[in-house]
């Protein structure tokens, strides 16, 4: 039986700009992080507390990164506030808060390109 999911692989160019990015941006945690060869490593982040993590992978590791593209739903409590201090932090959103009868959302992106959905 699936109890959980457990992580989800971003490429990223330079995993050390990710992690500044999803930690002080973002507010994520490092969860874990192992050398995994030459100038990379298995690097986890994500809310604490959180039992799924993001999985900041490097692109240079993975011939086909291209294909591979993250769809990725962040549900938190007071969105309005998280919204506001993830603007502050300087994280770019596609736009303002949309507010829809099954919750509200807002689209943003990480300095790689790829698109977040925050839901609230």
């Amino acid at each position: 039986m699936i109890t959980k999911m457990a992580t989800v692989a971003v490429y990223v160019e330079d995993q050390q700009r990710a992690k500044v990015f999803w930690t002080e941006k973002v507010g994520f945690e490092v969860k874990q992080e192992h050398p995994m060869g030459p100038n990379s490593s298995w690097l986890e982040v994500g809310p604490a507390g959180a039992q799924t993590a993001l999985v900041l992978y490097p692109k240079s590791m993975m011939s086909n990164w291209q294909e591979q593209k993250a769809s990725i739903v962040f549900e938190c409590t007071e969105i309005e506030k998280k919204y506001e201090t993830m603007r502050t932090n300087g994280v770019v959103f596609q736009g303002e808060l949309n507010k829809m009868q099954w919750g509200t959302y807002a689209t943003f992106q990480d300095e790689d390109g790829n698109s977040y959905l925050l839901k609230g």
